[in-house]
């Protein structure tokens, strides 16, 4: 069989699947199965920013009085339920009953004093810290280059504090998408993940109330981080990880030969299951062997965009032969 151990972030991987941040990952019984079913690393349930802040008795962008009430209350009951010294606790416990690297997520979209924490994400034993930076633009009067110094202040404020390797896990809504991630891969972070998923609104006509969409990711999404990880993995200085999409040994595949060094799954393991981990890397494993390669690291880039016979068919052309019948 083909070795399938990779590295991502300089963690060694026996596996280049990665058990992404989502309420499974919140359990040391999924944990410890994940771990028998052969992942090669597990992301934590994030963290939310709001939970530190409110540790630190300063919720809501320190507002006496919170614009909206409704969410000092969410976030107080929350953080009640899901407390910071719970999520130290997972980590300790999982570091002691698996041998694979545990990554502490925080999902963030400010600097500010709650970076501090990440230094006990580190002390508690986190092998990794993945930042889950949610910044939509919507705000008409902030201008894009504003939104992203956002990111760079968050990535500057954690690497300060930890010795541990970062990684950023990231959406396609930028202006300038490949300058930044370029710009953001020079800070000094060891990781990016492409792409995270902003909750998506719907309105249930029933009830006439705003409702949530797409809480799991299509196998027809595949294609944008593809595209992109493609573009971009030769450019980055630090490694890229797939997420979004992935839902068979194919999908890995596919985002490892375009330049992933690892790749997130979530949403397949909630429609059918942990043990679909063991059946994904047996996937892999088939298509290795049946193409005679020994080892992933084989074909990790062999498609990228600058390393493709045809690298514009990343591009416009293949944009205007599909739509305009030219062949």
């Amino acid at each position: 069989m083909a070795d399938l151990t990779s590295s991502y972030m300089g963690l060694k991987l026996r596996s280049p699947l990665i058990a992404g941040s989502s309420g499974l990952t919140n359990s040391l019984k999924n944990i410890e199965e994940l771990d028998r079913q052969g992942i090669g690393a597990i992301v934590l349930k994030s963290l939310f920013e709001e939970q530190i802040r409110h540790e630190a008795h300063s919720v809501l962008n320190h507002q006496e009085s919170p614009a909206y009430p409704e969410a000092y209350d969410y976030i107080k009951t929350y953080t009640e339920i899901n407390a910071v010294d719970k999520y130290l606790n997972l980590i300790r416990e999982a570091k002691n009953r698996v041998s694979v690297p545990i990554i502490a997520s925080i999902n963030c979209f400010s600097s500010g004093s709650w970076t501090d924490f990440a230094t006990q994400l580190q002390e508690a034993g986190a092998d990794a810290i993945e930042l889950n930076i949610f910044i939509l633009p919507s705000d008409p009067f902030r201008s894009g280059e504003e939104n992203e110094k956002k990111y760079f202040e968050i990535v500057n404020d954690v690497l300060k504090k930890v010795n541990v390797p970062v990684a950023v896990k990231l959406s396609w809504y930028f202006s300038g998408l490949a300058k930044t991630f370029t710009q953001l891969s020079w800070t000094g972070i060891k990781g990016m993940v492409l792409f995270n998923r902003f909750y998506s609104p719907d309105i249930d006509l029933d009830e006439l109330d705003v409702a949530p969409a797409f809480v799991f990711s299509d196998p027809a999404e595949l294609h944008m981080p593809l595209r992109w990880i493609a573009m971009l993995s030769d450019k980055l200085h630090c490694d890229i990880a797939g997420s979004t999409g992935v839902y068979n040994g194919e999908s890995v595949l596919k985002l490892l030969l375009a330049g992933a060094k690892a790749v997130q799954v979530a949403s397949v393991l909630y429609k059918y299951g942990i043990s679909r981990v063991a059946s994904i890397n047996n996937e892999i494993n088939t298509w290795l062997d049946e193409k005679g390669y020994k080892s992933i690291n084989d074909i990790i880039g062999k498609l990228s965009y600058h390393r493709a016979e045809n690298p514009a068919a990343y591009e416009r052309m293949q944009f205007m032969k599909y739509y305009s019948g030219i062949e």
